[in-house]
């Protein structure tokens, strides 16, 4: 039997971030937490690279296109979706969704998914700094899971 173990050694990993500007404040906390949680992990500032989009709806295309470089090794999505009062939310949470998992799954690079849908702002607010964090974990544990299954099988 062969057990595959990662870790959350995030020495010579590369990071790319795309942050969503909409609902700046949450964003920034978001990734505040999540470049500190990297360099706690290991990862060189050196080898963090952070872009700033408009809107969730624009972070799949940017990751796309980061990932599309073949020069990092795990993306992160970052931003903030809160509910208003029209049906909106509801499109851009999935859609934004759905585009980050796609580009997961064509590009073959793992993407953290740290765009929070909450009803509230007090809600985003209180989540941002922990999933900031999360994706920074989920981002490195996720690169090195992929790098255990290459040198298995190599």
């Amino acid at each position: 039997m062969s057990e595959l173990k990662s870790s959350l050694d995030g020495a010579g990993l590369r990071v790319a971030v795309v942050r969503s500007r909409f609902n700046e404040e949450i964003g920034r906390a978001s990734l505040a937490a999540c470049l500190a949680r990297l360099g706690e992990l290991g990862v060189h500032e050196r080898d963090v690279t952070v872009l700033s989009v408009p809107g969730a709806l624009e972070v799949p295309l940017a990751l796309q296109k980061l990932a599309g470089t073949g020069r990092y090794d795990a993306l992160i999505a970052l931003g903030a979706v809160i509910r208003g009062e029209t049906f909106h939310f509801e499109i851009v949470s999935n859609e934004s969704a759905a585009g980050v998992a796609q580009v997961q799954l064509d590009a073959g690079v793992p993407v953290a998914n740290g765009i929070l849908t909450t009803d509230t702002d007090e809600q985003a607010a209180a989540r941002a700094p922990v999933k900031g964090r999360d994706c920074a974990e989920v981002a490195v544990e996720m690169a090195n899971a992929l790098r255990a299954i290459e040198r298995l099988h190599k």
